[in-house]
């Protein structure tokens, strides 16, 4: 009997399963950044295939502006507890509070996580830090390598990447330096999605359609809450939103949507033309190169 065709999903998942193991198998101190949003739960989600029926070898690490959503926060730490893994949380406003970082004028918090995440690298001595960063996702992202070496100073330079042919990874590092690893590099917002619906996967309430109040801030709708306040003269409407990325509360933006369910979602995304983060996250607009002059510092 001939074997039944892979199909596309299944092609991208040993993909992903691969790279997971192969650095894991290479590297002494891995770490997953996990927080609640739907790439890194599938990150996770892939994990725990990796290594089934053992348990998933290595620790969750959020970085929290302070700002994040509340309904996120609780995802991640039911998450965490369920699966029994270890949940290490760097928060920026320790920083803040200690006079290591300084609020922004605007708020926003998104580029104030550089310093807590290779602070906490540094810590406890991490090599490898696995992200649910994706090509399609930004133009920085689409240079980036799936094993993506960062220097000593946990800095990225797009000059020096190593080739990845045959499938073939190269997480090798000198002291002081690690790798950053993205398996799912090759996947889109709709094959993350189609895999959420083919797996069954659990995500955050605000994913889907919902009533909140929001106001409108250059084209996205913010929520109305302490950490995003409209001015007096911006108009507050109560509408039915969803999140297509989660994050820092002043900084993400909500869209439009009815989709309340998985294939609503699904339909949504295959219609779009604007990634998730171009369509809703104000910290990417503030320049041209606003997220490769992030990642050349050290950001995700």
């Amino acid at each position: 009997m001939r074997a039944a065709p892979v199909n596309h999903l299944e092609q991208l998942e040993a993909e992903a399963i691969h790279i997971i193991r192969e650095a894991v198998a290479e590297l002494e101190r891995p770490v997953l950044l996990f927080s609640g949003g739907k790439d890194s739960v599938v990150l996770l989600h892939l994990a725990q295939k990796a290594f089934w029926p053992g348990p998933v070898p290595f620790p969750l690490l959020h970085v929290d502006t302070g700002h994040n959503f509340p309904e996120v926060l609780d995802y991640r730490d039911a998450v965490a507890d369920r699966l029994g893994l270890r949940l290490l949380v760097a928060k920026v406003q320790d920083y803040i509070d200690d006079g290591r970082l300084l609020e922004r004028p605007d708020g926003t918090r998104n580029p104030l996580q550089t310093q807590p995440l290779l602070d906490a690298i540094a810590e406890y001595r991490f090599d490898a830090v696995f992200g649910g960063g994706r090509r399609d996702e930004e133009k920085a992202r689409a240079k980036e390598r799936v094993v993506s070496l960062r220097d000593e100073f946990g800095q990225w330079d797009p000059r020096n990447q190593r080739p990845e042919l045959w499938d073939l990874y190269n997480p090798r590092h000198r002291p002081g330096e690690h790798v950053r690893v993205f398996p799912i590099s090759n996947w889109t917002e709709l094959d993350v999605w189609h895999y959420i619906a083919e797996e069954q996967i659990e995500l955050p309430s605000l994913y889907y359609a919902h009533d909140r109040d929001v106001f409108d801030r250059d084209g996205m709708w913010l929520a109305v809450g302490p950490y995003s306040r409209p001015a007096d003269d911006d108009l507050v409407r109560t509408l039915q939103v969803r999140y297509r990325t989660v994050g820092d509360m002043s900084c993400t933006g909500a869209v439009e949507s009815d989709a309340g369910d998985v294939q609503a979602v699904l339909a949504e995304v295959a219609a779009t033309r604007i990634t998730e983060r171009g369509a809703t996250r104000a910290d990417d607009r503030m320049t041209e190169a606003a997220m490769e002059d992030r990642k050349k510092e050290g950001y995700f």
